[in-house]
């Protein structure tokens, strides 16, 4: 499996390509604006289709490329039934942000449930539910390459935003400690933006959320 980290749109939202050529399939967790032209010659040179989209939250900047992405591609997507109206219903996280963000609707194939496993790419996928910066926010955990993708819940020594409308900084805190710092140490953990980290390090140094 081939993972590509792909900063998009206006704030450099991180998407995460996790191309199999192996089996000729692609999937791609988030989508902000613009994704869908950095996706393609990536899939043309690895001769693969995307099959699916993974949404970690509902999320102006997670989902800006959304349907476009799923127009072009046919791909499957799957969310958290938390952030429904957010994804669904794009214009009530455009009055949430007091600004026209180009939102269209995206309709979810697959709602997830928290401790969900299923196949993905050859490998299996666990889903743990991370609310408090979005009521939504999952986080995806590959065992088999010991990664976590976690959307906006934790970053490099940082955490998400709690100010927004569902947003809770005590809910955040104990799912970033029940359901994050959990996982093994040496867990690579993939957040929504800026670099990667590790469960060990933000266990031991996230000045917001200690281990």
């Amino acid at each position: 499996m081939n993972l590509y980290v792909l900063p998009a749109g206006p704030i450099q939202t991180n998407a995460y390509l996790l191309v199999a050529p192996e089996h000729g399939e692609a999937i791609l967790i988030d989508a902000p604006g613009g994704i869908l032209a950095q996706i393609q010659p990536i899939l043309a040179k690895e001769k693969c289709r995307l099959t699916e989209l993974w949404l970690t939250h509902g999320h102006w900047d997670h989902t800006q490329g959304g349907a476009e992405l799923v127009a072009a591609t046919a791909g499957r997507v799957r969310a958290h039934a938390d952030d429904r109206v957010l994804i669904e219903t794009p214009e009530v996280m455009e009055r949430f942000m007091g600004e026209s963000l180009n939102l269209k609707a995206i309709h979810v194939d697959h709602w997830l449930t928290p401790g969900e496993r299923f196949d993905a790419l050859g490998t299996t996928v666990e889903v743990r539910h991370v609310p408090g910066h979005c009521p939504g926010n999952v986080l995806f955990y590959f065992a088999d390459m010991g990664g976590a993708f976690v959307g906006d819940a934790l970053f490099n020594g940082s955490i998400g935003r709690t100010d927004l409308p569902g947003g809770n900084f005590e809910q955040l805190a104990t799912a970033i400690r029940t359901q994050i710092y959990t996982l093994p140490g040496d867990t690579v953990v993939y957040p929504g933006h800026g670099p990667k980290t590790t469960v060990a390090a933000e266990k031991a140094g996230n000045p917001y959320v200690a281990g």
